[in-house]
């Protein structure tokens, strides 16, 4: 029942990672903008600043809903599996009373 539940983590544990990457690089663009034209002009600026804040939004947006699913997966799983033990436990109580 976990087997795949994994990948789900590995998702939301890279996606802010992957939206920091794109933070960096609109970060980097912005500062070669600044040394090019320098800080006098908004327009060469904006496009490192949007790059940055929407790889870090979407970073966000993917991670926050796969964790989200990963708890209640897991969560999921771990009632099942506890449910499945109990019934097992009972079987087996019912059959050692049987062979008595």
């Amino acid at each position: 029942m976990e087997r795949n539940i994994g990948v789900l983590l590995t998702i939301a544990n890279l996606s802010p990672l992957l939206g920091l990457l794109g933070t960096v690089s609109g970060m980097i663009k912005t500062f070669n903008a600044i040394s090019i034209h320098g800080v006098g002009g908004t327009a060469p600026l904006a496009g490192g600043i949007a790059e940055a804040l929407i790889t870090t939004a979407t970073g966000l947006l993917v991670a926050i809903p796969t964790l989200v699913a990963y708890r209640f997966l897991i969560d999921k799983a771990q009632i099942l599996i506890f449910e499945m033990e109990e019934s097992s436990i009972r079987l087996i109580d019912t059959m050692e009373g049987v062979q008595k």
